[in-house]
C-alpha cells in the first residue's frame, strides 16, 4: 500500500553519546501497512534510532514526521504519548498485578464499555479471548507476546516500533508468532519499523530492509535486491556464509584457478575478492585425476580434497581443502551427501552467482 505522504519519515537523524556518534545521517520512510526492517549487528545504532522515533531519546540533528506532520526537529519535540506510536520490545513488560484485560486497556481512554469492546476485539484476533481475566504469570511466553501486541495495538497507533520482540521465544514458536503478528499489523494498516540482528527474520517479515553498519544505513531496498545485489563483502556475509577467492586484475579480468572473472571498473594490478555463497558451488566427481570440462556458465573446475562433511537437516555441508593453495572452501548441497574425508572432488563456480569487490 502506498500513499503520497509516508506514514513515518525520518530525515538525517544523528545522535551521539559522550561525544561518540552512534547514529549518523539516517533517513528512511514507511507507508501504511508496510514493514521496514532496520537490520544490522549489535551496537550499530538500530535501537537508538527506534528510541529517537519513539521520543525516548532526542536527536542531535534531523527530523521525524508522522503523516507529514513534524513531531521532532527544528526545535520541536512532541512528547512520546502524543506521537501515535506503539512500542514492542523483547521484554514484554506486562504488569504482573493486572489481568490480561487490564494490561491491554492500560493505555486506553474513554468510556469503560468501549475500552472493554476494544480489549475483546484484540484478544479475539490473537486467539486469547478465554484468557481475558487471567494474570500474565499463567501464560506461556508466546501468549504473553500476543498480549503485549494487543496492548500496543489497543490505542490504534499509526506506527508500530518492534525492537527484537521475538528473540525471547523458542525457535519452534517463533515463526508462527511472527507470522500472526505481521498479519494483525497489516490488518490494522499500521506502518511497522522492525529492529533485528537476524537476517532470516528481516527477510521473512520486511517489505524493505535498511542494512545498518556503524551508525549508518549502508544499503536499502527490497529483501530480494539486498540479498542478490549486495553493496560489499560484509553485506554478503551478513546474510550467509561465504567463500572468498582472491586474484589480481589484468584488462578488467581476474585470473583464478577457477578461470577468469569479469572485474569491470577495477584498475590493472588491483587485488580483488570474488565472493560466492556455499550453495552456489557445484561439485563434480574425480575421473582418474580429471574433472568436468570448462563451461562459460561454470568456468574452469578446480580440485579439492574433502576435509569433512556434515548433514544439516535439509542439506549437507562439505568442506574442501583446495589443491592449488590449501585454502578451505565450503559447499552446501541438498539432501544427504556425505563424502569421506580425503576424497578428491572438483568444484566449479556459477559466474552469475558470484560478486567481485575490491580486496578489503
Amino acid at each position: 500500500m502506498t500513499q503520497s505522504v509516508p506514514r513515518l519519515e525520518i530525515r538525517n537523524l544523528t545522535h551521539s553519546y559522550g561525544g561518540q556518534v552512534v547514529v549518523q545521517d539516517v533517513s528512511l520512510s514507511v507507508n501504511p501497512g508496510e514493514v521496514c526492517c532496520l537490520l544490522g549487528p549489535s551496537g550499530c545504532g538500530k535501537s537508538t534510532t527506534l528510541r529517537m522515533i519513539a521520543g525516548v531519546e532526542d536527536p542531535d540533528a534531523g527530523e521525524i514526521r508522522v503523516d507529514g506532520a513534524l513531531i521532532c526537529g527544528q526545535g520541536r519535540s512532541v512528547p512520546p504519548e502524543a506521537r501515535r506510536i506503539g512500542l514492542m520490545f523483547q521484554d514484554f513488560a506486562l504488569f504482573p498485578h493486572l489481568t490480561v484485560a487490564e494490561n491491554i486497556a492500560f493505555g486506553l481512554t474513554g468510556p469503560k464499555a468501549a475500552q472493554r469492546d476494544r480489549v475483546r476485539e484484540l484478544l479475539a484476533r490473537v486467539s486469547l479471548l478465554p484468557h481475558i481475566d487471567v494474570y500474565p504469570h499463567r501464560l506461556s511466553g508466546g501468549e504473553q507476546q500476543r498480549v503485549a501486541l494487543a496492548r500496543a495495538l489497543a490505542p490504534r497507533p499509526a506506527i508500530m516500533l518492534l525492537d527484537e520482540p521475538f528473540s525471547g521465544l523458542d525457535n519452534r514458536l517463533r515463526d508462527g508468532i511472527r507470522d500472526e503478528t505481521l498479519a494483525i499489523l497489516q490488518q490494522e494498516g499500521t506502518a511497522v519499523l522492525l529492529v533485528t540482528h537476524e537476517p532470516e527474520e528481516a527477510m521473512r517479515m520486511a517489505d524493505e530492509i535498511a542494512l545498518m553498519r556503524a551508525g549508518r544505513i549502508i544499503q536499502q531496498g527490497a529483501p530480494y535486491n539486498i540479498y542478490n545485489a549486495p553493496k560489499d563483502r560484509a553485506a554478503v556475509s551478513f546474510f550467509s556464509d561465504i567463500n572468498v577467492i582472491r586474484g589480481r586484475v589484468r584488462g578488467a579480468l581476474c585470473d583464478t584457478p577457477f578461470g577468469q572473472f569479469l572485474a569491470p571498473g577495477q584498475p590493472d594490478g588491483a587485488l580483488v575478492e570474488i565472493v560466492i555463497r556455499p550453495q552456489h558451488l557445484r561439485i563434480d566427481f574425480d575421473r582418474s585425476g580429471t574433472g568436468p570440462l570448462a563451461t562459460p556458465e561454470h568456468g574452469t573446475p578446480a580440485r579439492g580434497v574433502v576435509e569433512r562433511a556434515r548433514f544439516m537437516g535439509n542439506e549437507s555441508l562439505v568442506e574442501f581443502r583446495m589443491d592449488h593453495d590449501g585454502s578451505i572452501l565450503k559447499a552446501t548441497v541438498p539432501n544427504v551427501f556425505l563424502p569421506r574425508p580425503g576424497k578428491p572432488l572438483w568444484l566449479t563456480i556459477r559466474r552469475d552467482r558470484c560478486f567481485v569487490f575490491p580486496a578489503s
